[in-house]
């Protein structure tokens, strides 16, 4: 039995049709800078909404924090915005302005604002570029042996920096007179005195 093998070469490519040419690459690059482009806006609200509630849910663990920091503590304890110009931050120029953050403090003399010679119990530094407006009180809330305040209930407002409480973003963060703390979406800022 006569058996034959044969071998078939296939002949090779040319080296210049392997891979991706010049133009295919410029085209692909065009069609992706074309989609970062188109989805840069909603990134940027969606990062804007995100600090903002990020930052809500920071001045909700807080106030509950000082809460039962002053059940335990038989009161002596305030929470208190940090001062304008204090890490680069120029937002918070007023009282009602809390944009830098705010410090939780065992309040010894009990007058209700942190000295630099009582202990910081917490330190939030507030992340940049949101607006934190406090309604009804001013730079510090103090809070009694109850755990409750002593004066205006806190009520703020937070919207991404140079934006107004229609920005979908928005929220509010609300303390009532028995309280309770909660966080409320843009429609229903502002809080409504006493309630949360």
């Amino acid at each position: 039995m006569l058996h034959t093998s044969y071998i078939t070469h296939l002949p090779l490519r040319p080296a210049a049709m392997h891979g991706f040419s010049a133009v295919e690459w410029m085209v692909v690059a065009a069609i992706v800078a074309l989609l970062a482009l188109l989805a840069a806006p909603r990134f940027t609200s969606m990062i804007e909404s995100w600090r903002v509630q990020q930052t809500a849910k920071l001045l909700q663990s807080t106030l509950s924090y000082a809460r039962s920091e002053a059940i335990k503590r038989g009161g002596q304890v305030s929470i208190q915005k940090i001062a304008n110009h204090t890490h680069g931050c120029t937002s918070a120029s007023g009282n009602r302005d809390w944009d830098c953050g705010w410090i939780v403090c065992h309040d010894l003399d009990n007058d209700g604002a942190c000295n630099a010679d009582e202990p910081v119990l917490q330190r939030v530094d507030a992340p940049a570029r949101v607006q934190v407006t406090r309604h009804g009180g001013g730079a510090s809330i103090k809070f009694n042996r109850w755990g409750l305040v002593n004066g205006a209930w806190p009520g703020f407002t937070l919207v991404p920096l140079g934006k107004n409480t229609s920005h979908p973003g928005a929220h509010g963060v609300c303390m009532g007179s028995g309280g309770r703390i909660r966080v409320i979406p843009h429609e229903s800022i502002p809080c409504t005195a006493g309630r949360p």
